[in-house]
């Protein structure tokens, strides 16, 4: 919301806004401008010369902004719908999927960035290269990440796609898989005819929908079969290496700045979007070098007593598997995790997929609900998915209230120990404290 809202003020409109807490994206946009109000209320908007109001899908549908506007036809539009009318004039290149959609579009904006191309942004997170997450550019190209969590991302008709996976998520409105794969099936045939799909060969849900008749499309990934792959893979600390292979001839050696398999794919995707844009192999290579990566994206947020603090974004049973591997491969003495579940439903739905995530953690810590928008439901809390994990886990798992938690690292962590915050709700704001506590301990 906080890029658009960027985009727009930078285009002349004037805008104001409302979130339920201050943060770093309400503070900037104060700075630029913009009227911020922290709670949502219809006098936010009352006796106000409004054009347009926009929300997010994280918004309930009863939000009294929401309510106020349609009983006083003040026209409204979803986030998407505004994102593709910014885009219509400009060369799209998306990114969709259930994961690394932040990290793959943000990579792809900092190619272009650096190749000239001086492209529109709107990512999904605040980009380190940028110490932004939009950029209004000059250029033909406008490169935004996708929400596909209620479907709004078929409102998009880009040059180019590009779609890292797909998975059981975002069940409280798709209900079940086989309506997720329609929407993705709808969503590939949208990309348009003189465009190209990039997807990854890895996932099996993508290629079992993909359909060559309606798209020219180009499959990236770690498996040979795939028509750009990576092998001779190198983890190490934060970084990894790889030999880059395109139509079974080896182009050269690339070198992330970050760490991860996973991560290694999502680059894969944006070295497949540079060569079909004519962009050369070894400015590709010093860009992907150069890339910082995302906030909240497996930050290193500081080390105190040789005990590293990392905030991550995780929130999905793939995406924790992909983040505690990659933590792995720093060969941490323990792996210590604080995870924050987000949304009752998506708990409820994959309790059993989160009871096999965390094998790799050595000392686990659950705590509350990050509720989102949705109500409560009836048995599903952080205590229960807490109970599920310690019938299938041999390590320690607690729970512990958030209020707590800080409290509770502070007691439990050594020296050589790797100590993850690890949600999409709030939990990340720990991480600054918990360094503070080890600080004062030290």
């Amino acid at each position: 919301m906080s890029g658009i809202a960027k985009i727009l003020m930078k285009q002349g409109h004037s805008v104001s806004g409302s979130d339920i807490k201050s943060g770093s994206a309400t503070q900037e946009l104060s700075d630029l401008g913009a009227k911020i109000y922290i709670g949502h209320d219809e006098k936010n908007l009352r006796d106000k010369d409004i054009d347009l109001v926009v929300y997010s899908s994280a918004v309930d549908h009863k939000n009294s902004e929401l309510v106020f506007s349609l009983q006083n036809n003040i026209p409204i539009a979803k986030r998407a719908q505004v994102l593709s009318e910014l885009m219509k004039d400009k060369k799209g290149i998306t990114v969709a999927g259930a994961h690394g959609k932040t990290t793959t579009t943000s990579m792809v904006s900092f190619l272009l960035n650096k190749s000239d191309f001086n492209p529109t942004i709107v990512a999904g997170g605040n980009v380190f290269n940028f110490n932004n997450n939009a950029l209004l550019g000059e250029g033909s190209f406008f490169v935004a990440e996708l929400d596909e969590s209620d479907g709004s991302f078929l409102y998009f008709n880009p040059l180019y796609s590009i779609v890292t996976n797909i998975d059981f998520e975002h069940v409280d409105y798709y209900h079940n898989f086989e309506n997720i794969l329609d929407a993705f099936k709808k969503f590939f045939r949208q990309t348009k005819e003189d465009g190209m799909l990039f997807v990854c060969g890895d996932d099996k849900n993508i290629m079992s929908i993909l359909d060559g008749k309606n798209n020219k499309y180009l499959t990236f990934g770690l498996s040979k079969d795939c028509d750009i792959y990576a092998d001779q893979i190198a983890l190490k600390d934060f970084s990894s290496s790889f030999r880059c292979v395109y139509k079974n001839k080896p182009l050269g050696r690339i070198s992330l700045s970050i760490p991860g398999k996973h991560n290694i794919s999502n680059s894969l995707a944006a070295i497949a979007l540079g060569l079909r844009l004519g962009i050369d192999f070894e400015k590709i290579k010093e860009c992907l070098f150069l890339y910082s990566g995302v906030q909240r994206r497996f930050e290193l947020k500081g080390e105190i007593n040789n005990i590293k603090v990392i905030e991550d974004y995780g929130h999905h049973p793939t995406e924790i598997r992909a983040t505690l591997e990659a933590a792995k491969s720093l060969n941490p003495k323990r792996l210590v995790v604080a995870f924050q579940p987000h949304r009752y439903s998506r708990t409820k739905f994959l309790m059993e997929e989160f009871s096999k995530s965390f094998d790799l953690v050595d000392h686990l810590i659950i705590t509350d609900i990050y509720a989102a928008s949705e109500a409560p439901i009836p048995g599903i809390t952080g205590e229960s998915l807490c109970a599920r994990l310690k019938q299938a886990s041999k390590k320690e798992v607690c729970f512990v209230p958030k209020d707590k938690i800080i409290q509770n690292l502070a007691s439990v962590t050594k020296p050589g120990d790797l100590v993850i915050f690890l949600g999409a709700g709030d939990i990340g704001r720990l991480s600054d404290e918990l360094l503070q506590r080890l600080k004062e301990n030290r």
